[in-house]
């Protein structure tokens, strides 16, 4: 991901990884491995401290990093420049199929009608009405190459507001209709971008065969996305070695994209697909040390990659400004405005429109019980939630949602991969007033709007129920261990030599039981959606954790004094680890 050197629409594709190179010269300048490590390093070092800072200041890291990488850009010295094809093979496929995996597609489903309006209806209108902006009032500007600019900018990317989101506890269903959009979204846009360019490049635009093609490329994308994941499920014997499942845990996007893309359909919504799919089959496809090491990997993998694609947001301003002399400045505030006017404007009027509809129009795409057996009765609580996930949005969350569509990286991937010239050999129609469009979308939103977001949810009052929240996890954890009671009981009639041991662990869980219905009967006696303080709860926890802290620093004393291995040290160490991971990150919860 380097200072692309330009190529012809007819050429291939040509990924290559970051090479830092010098402003002064168009060209690629070769630096040594040591040059390369430090950079990286810095780079590295630069996302750390950013996440820190954010941590403690409330700031969100996805706007403060583009502000860090324009700083940069400004100075002397190397640069990092855009390769949309690295983007779009290498970095989106992980960060999709990690969202993916955390989304639940059973509350995208209840939801579905929503997610579909916000991520295919609204990006199609918006490059439309983009695309319409620039050929009636951006002199010279056709209307492909404007429904180009449209698509490239209509996708909203969903980390930064997720990421406040989750910090200023955003209602459940908020975080499932953000993250669905933001995972179904990029399909839409880049198939709509591929039409347009086609038809910006060749002369010829036939709406039929647009239809046609974007229905394809859905439809093979779904077909390709759930056939790898079907391979991923043959591959269970294998993925009960955590090392393994990681192997092929980060085989699985790339091996969807390719084959989407190879089979010249959506590959990015195979991922999509795909990632739904195995993230819902994980419980049954997966060992639990798998799926503890497979999610810290990930986490990892999303850390590094959102930090290095935010910098780079930042460092394409010497790229995207430096073909705009031959623009008037009219014509440049004209085009800029049209674009950012349509982005911001469009959401929220969307949002209200298709929110005042007829409530017959408002059925949900889905079932509405919450329950994997559709033969058994509904109890009142699920029935009271699942009418909650199925109303209409209220006006807070419609203004919350209208200023959530923060756009990224993949706009300003998308609209880099516009080709330099058409079929007739003519420059591509304004294609620097495009980039600098784009460039300027993604920063008044990615920052404007990601520095906002959270001090407007905060204003709204838009906080998810705690108490109900800790009340589903507590029933749940309350039916799991009846369930093993049950089964204890089937063990002890046909095993009776495992009395004994029956016995032992019966015992265990009724003692866990009566802890998870005593904090069942303290959250039914609250009245308020915060979480009720339990004095006695919390100091089970704090002498928990003082017993863990004891155990470790004793054995790191046995380690130090010679009588014990580090090798067993750290056998100890991962039992005492996991031990501390089953308590509660909140005391309260």
């Amino acid at each position: 991901m380097l200072r692309r050197r330009r190529r012809s629409a007819g050429s291939a594709a040509n990924p290559r990884w970051l090479r830092p190179t010098s402003r002064r010269s168009r060209g690629i300048n070769q630096v040594s491995t040591h040059s390369m490590l430090l950079f990286v390093l810095a780079a590295v070092a630069v996302i750390v401290v950013v996440r820190w800072v954010a941590a403690r200041t409330g700031l969100p890291a996805a706007a403060l990093l583009p502000l860090i990488g324009i700083v940069y850009a400004l100075l002397p010295g190397p640069n990092v420049g855009l390769d949309p094809d690295l983007v779009l093979m290498i970095v989106l496929p992980p960060l999709l199929y990690s969202a993916a995996l955390d989304s639940s597609l059973l509350d995208i489903r209840r939801n579905l009608r929503i997610v579909v309006s916000l991520s295919v209806l609204l990006v199609l209108l918006t490059g439309v009405l983009v695309g319409i902006g620039f050929h009636l009032f951006v002199a010279g500007a056709t209307l492909a190459a404007g429904i180009a600019v449209g698509a490239a900018i209509a996708p909203p990317d969903p980390v930064a507001a997720l990421a406040v989101g989750r910090r200023v506890n955003l209602p459940p269903k908020m975080v499932t209709i953000i993250q669905g959009e933001g995972l179904l979204n990029d399909a839409t846009a880049l198939t709509m971008l591929s039409v347009a360019v086609a038809a910006a490049v060749g002369g010829e635009f036939s709406f039929p065969s647009a239809v046609a093609q974007f229905v394809l490329a859905a439809v093979g994308g779904v077909a390709v996305g759930a056939a790898v994941a079907w391979l991923v499920r043959l591959a269970r014997p294998f993925t009960a070695d955590p090392l393994l499942s990681n192997a092929i845990s980060l085989a699985t996007p790339f091996v969807a994209y390719l084959l989407g893309e190879e089979l010249h359909v959506s590959g990015v919504l195979a991922v999509v697909v795909a990632g739904l799919i195995v993230g819902h089959k994980t419980p049954q496809l997966t060992s639990g040390a798998a799926r503890l090491q497979t999610s810290a990997v990930w986490r990892l993998v999303d850390f590094l990659l959102e930090g290095f694609v935010f910098l780079l947001i930042g460092q394409q301003l010497p790229e995207v400004v430096k073909g705009l002399r031959q623009y008037d400045t009219s014509t440049i505030v004209t085009a800029v405005a049209i674009s950012v006017g349509v982005v911001l404007l469009l959401r929220p009027a969307w949002l209200v429109m298709t929110q005042s509809l007829p409530r017959s129009l408002h059925t949900r795409l889905g079932g509405i019980s919450e329950q994997d057996d559709p033969d058994e009765p509904a109890s009142a609580r699920q029935i009271e939630r699942a009418d909650r996930n199925a109303r209409r949005l209220t006006s807070r969350e419609v203004v919350a949602l209208s200023w959530s569509g923060t756009r990224g990286v993949i706009s300003l991937a998308a609209i880099f991969t516009l080709p330099l010239t058409t079929n007739s050999g003519a420059p591509f129609p304004d294609r620097d007033l495009l980039l600098f469009c784009t460039f300027v979308v993604v920063l008044v939103t990615l920052v404007g709007q990601g520095l906002t977001f959270a001090p407007l949810v905060r204003m709204l009052g838009l906080r998810a129920n705690e108490t109900d929240q800790a009340r589903v996890r507590n029933e749940a954890r309350s039916a799991a261990v009846e369930a093993a009671l049950a089964r204890l009981d089937e063990v002890a009639a046909m095993e009776p030599d495992s009395a004994v041991a029956v016995n032992t662990t019966r015992t265990q869980l009724l003692a866990r039981l009566a802890r998870y219905r005593g904090r069942l009967d303290l959250l039914e006696q609250s009245g308020s959606s915060e979480l009720p303080t339990s004095p006695a709860y919390e100091t089970a926890l704090r002498v928990r954790r003082t017993a863990i802290d004891a155990q470790r620093e004793e054995l790191v004393r046995w380690r130090d004094s010679g009588r014990l291995p580090d090798e067993e040290l750290r056998v100890l160490e991962r039992e005492l680890d996991h031990e501390e991971l089953l308590l509660p990150r909140r005391t309260s919860s």
